[in-house]
């Protein structure tokens, strides 16, 4: 799998997903087989504006590589201008968010958005491409609603604009995270263009995946929420069914806390991550309840060792 000069171990590749694909979760991931990571959306106003937040969302290290950088906007000078600031730093590729269905992101005319300009979602695209070396991909969804499922032509329109691939979320806008992906749409972009296409919704493991790639035709997968909590997606196999099985990886995922997060500033979501290793586990509950009460990573850490000694 390629994408532009930058070529990937494989086609199984963590989505960016806004309060969870820290640097930490990424290198889990990565470490549990996935080919490429993508930080959370980063906005190009911070980014342009030196936010040192947003500057701190593509803190990356080497073992990351390769590693993508997903921007969210609408406006064309200002994404050009952030994927200059983002080609200063150890990034490999540039993905454009043209696909998220947050109403606060859509009200100002960026994410899923775009797919109702074309033309302000091409003049992005070129833009963006004219102010970097790093190949750029982009990011949508099926269309807007049932009725105006647009995303072969809007692949056709990326690929025009200089996009070495695009990944289609096979959700309309009106379904946001609900209903089924709709594999026929990807099927149709792949049909549509000849840069590599990533198909992206309802993978929740890596059988999952390779069928989704069988069915349709396309090069690559991303995986999204299917890895939160279940980080083995990313290699052939199911989900291991006991804690004793689950827990060295909970275990290595608040070591890369620990190593690169600020904990405290980030323990609700690092609590977050850990719960959602115990869905479907006897005496989960109860876990999750001992997890809410600690009230620092090493509390977190200390619980785990005493799960893990009895297990």
């Amino acid at each position: 799998m390629k994408i532009g000069p930058v070529t990937l171990k494989n086609s199984f590749i963590l989505a960016p997903l806004a309060g969870y694909t820290d640097l930490a979760f990424r290198l889990l991931c990565r470490e549990m087989g996935a080919g490429l990571s993508v930080s959370e959306m980063i906005s190009c106003f911070g980014l342009v504006y030196g936010q040192q937040k947003t500057l701190a969302m593509m803190k990356t290290v080497p073992e990351e590589r390769p590693f993508a950088v997903q921007l969210f906007g609408n406006d064309p000078e200002i994404l050009g201008r952030a994927a200059a600031i983002v080609s200063t730093h150890p990034v490999d590729i540039i993905d454009i968010n043209m696909g998220c269905p947050v109403r606060k992101v859509i009200k100002k005319g960026s994410g899923a958005a775009l797919m109702k300009d074309f033309k302000r979602a091409e003049a992005i695209i070129r833009t963006v491409v004219d102010n970097t070396d790093l190949p750029v991909t982009i990011k949508f969804r099926s269309g807007w609603d049932d009725s105006s499922i647009t995303a072969p032509e809007f692949a056709a329109m990326a690929e025009a604009a200089g996009a070495c691939a695009v990944t289609i979320h096979a959700r309309t806008w009106a379904q946001m995270f609900g209903g089924r992906a709709d594999r026929s749409v990807i099927a149709r972009v792949k049909e549509s263009v000849s840069i590599p296409v990533i198909g992206n919704g309802d993978i929740l493991s890596h059988a999952d995946g390779v069928d989704m790639m069988v069915e349709t035709g396309c090069d690559a997968v991303m995986i999204g929420r299917g890895a939160l909590g279940n980080p083995w997606v990313f290699r052939p196999g199911n989900l291991p069914d006991t804690l004793a099985d689950r827990l060295p990886v909970l275990r290595r995922h608040m070591e890369f806390a620990g190593l690169y997060l600020d904990a405290e500033r980030l323990l609700f979501r690092i609590k977050n991550h850990a719960c959602r290793y115990l869905t479907g586990l006897p005496g989960a509950a109860k876990i999750r309840q001992q997890i809410t009460l600690c009230k620092t990573l090493l509390d977190i850490k200390a619980l785990l060792a005493t799960l893990a000694a009895l297990t």
